[in-house]
């Protein structure tokens, strides 16, 4: 039997619902008990989506693993799954993520059964994101993300959790109302709803129900929201600041990457046309929010905030490699997608152990915890570096990539002055990480912090896969670009 034929992208998908059903509904779990199953059935996921990473045919542009069934012939929808060196990355990048975020969530005991569950089902959410392959199933799990990112904010959240998670699900849904009203107009004009045959098409034989070009900003649009792009991301700081730590990991490091995914996948490969035509206008706010999310960084005194204002400014790195339309670029942006949810993944985490050793997020309260915390303090330093895009990380790799593809773009007209205005922004990213650093690790010691204690075991193996995987990628990149680059040969750039 041929490993296809196990339908490896739907268990891949399931396995983690099948957990929170057993989380769910199984009477008489203890939290310990509750907490193994959640590890066990995400650590499956995260081994299958590592067995289709080592059988993926780097040699191959098309899409692997397939998995297409009739669904509703009426309208032609299929249950249609594949994945190719665009998604392939993505997905273990969340697997890795979703098993992570259990672990760090161990130390949670409120309402335990509810928590894991919901973490669980979140992460099969966003898998079928990246997996689907027709847009009718694409918007079903986008939207089914909603609810556990609700609950999961709403309930076991801080601060003002419950305007953070209302303010979440409004900014959604007001985005997946743009991107259902283009999955309607296409449908309408194609005939079809499967993105590899939609990718492939000539749109401008089709007599249109609306113009293409509004059609393309009704995805993009929706899209823009999830990275987020400026101006629709003042939900991400909200969101970021009040969720715990296990969430925050998921949002930043698998969901945002959910809008970036989606243009690649749609608004370039369905789209060529207005996308090249379109494309000065997007970079533009592509470096607007680079630079703006960079300053508004450096004002934060939350540790969490200037975490989640950075988010914005590294997702504007992502949308210029998108829309500089160059295969060097895109592969760039792709590369970035990964490891900015791995190395922001690991500075919420960071964020949190601070906090939960010293019960403080105030930079300007805090000092000297190098002293007390030397591990915590270490790989907080390295997640920064990476963030600022120091040599040897993933960080440096993905964003090298993003501006030599970026400048050499022929296809953008003034490309290279927005991609030198986006350097500018790294510049600004080592000021706020280098004195978020010296301000909370190497100032002088505050005697009220005498006693906390460093980073337990479970703790620091948590962290050390972070880092692994970071220099992993930073130091062999090719283990990334060469899967990216099957993907990136199949888009219509020029």
């Amino acid at each position: 039997m041929e490993f296809a034929d196990l339908h490896p992208l739907s268990l891949l998908i399931f396995l983690p619902v099948v957990g929170a059903l057993f989380v769910a509904f199984i009477p008489g779990l203890g939290a310990g008990t509750i907490k193994r199953l959640a590890v066990c059935f995400t650590f499956a996921s995260f081994a299958l989506s590592l067995a289709l990473f080592a059988l993926f045919d780097r040699g191959d542009s098309g899409f692997q693993f397939v998995e297409k069934i009739s669904w509703i012939p009426q309208i032609n929808v299929h249950y249609h799954l594949g994945v190719d060196g665009l998604n392939l990355p993505m997905v273990v990048l969340t697997t890795l993520l979703g098993f992570l975020a259990v672990l760090i969530s161990w130390k949670v005991e409120l309402r335990p059964r509810e928590y894991f569950a919901w973490l669980l089902i979140l992460e099969s959410s966003i898998l079928g994101v990246f997996c689907s392959l027709d847009l009718l199933l694409f918007f079903l799990f986008w939207e089914i993300e909603v609810v556990p990112m609700y609950f999961l904010i709403s309930i076991w959240g801080g601060g003002r959790r419950a305007y953070s998670a209302m303010k979440y699900v409004i900014y959604t849904i007001l985005g997946s109302a743009m991107m259902l009203a283009g999955i309607l107009t296409l449908y309408a004009t194609a005939g079809s709803l499967d993105m590899t045959v939609l990718a492939g098409t000539d749109l401008g034989q089709f007599v249109a129900v609306i113009p293409l070009a509004a059609t393309f900003w009704l995805f993009l649009l929706g899209f823009a929201v999830k990275l987020p792009v400026f101006p629709l991301h003042t939900w991400l700081p909200d969101a970021h600041t009040d969720a715990p730590t296990g969430v925050s990991v998921m949002l930043a490091g698998a969901l945002l990457k959910m809008g970036g995914y989606g243009m690649i996948r749609i608004c370039v490969s369905v789209f060529p046309d207005m996308a090249r035509e379109y494309a000065p206008v997007i970079v533009v706010f592509a470096v607007i929010g680079v630079l703006y999310g960079a300053v508004l960084t450096l004002r934060q005194t939350d540790l969490k905030r200037l975490i989640a204002y950075s988010s914005i400014s590294h997702m504007g790195y992502v949308l210029l490699g998108i829309f500089a339309l160059s295969n060097l670029s895109v592969t760039g942006a792709a590369l970035q997608m990964f490891s900015h949810g791995m190395v922001t993944g690991l500075l919420f985490v960071m964020v949190g152990l601070v906090y939960d050793k010293t019960h403080v997020r105030d930079i300007p309260a805090l000092g000297g915890l190098a002293r007390q915390m030397p591990v915590i303090a270490v790989v907080f330093s390295i997640a920064g570096l990476a963030a600022l895009g120091l040599p040897g990380t993933s960080g440096f790799a993905a964003e090298f990539l993003v501006f030599l593809g970026s400048f050499s773009s022929i296809t953008v007209a003034g490309i290279r002055v927005y991609t030198l205005l986006g350097v500018v922004g790294i510049v600004i990213t080592a000021g706020y990480i280098l004195w978020m650093l010296e301000r909370v690790f190497y100032r002088e010691a505050k005697p009220r912090y005498d006693g906390v204690k460093d980073a337990d075991t479970l703790e620091l193996a948590c962290i050390s896969v972070f880092v692994g995987v970071i220099m992993l990628v930073g130091i062999y990149p090719r283990i990334l670009t060469d899967v990216i680059s099957a993907g990136v040969k199949a888009l219509p750039l020029t």
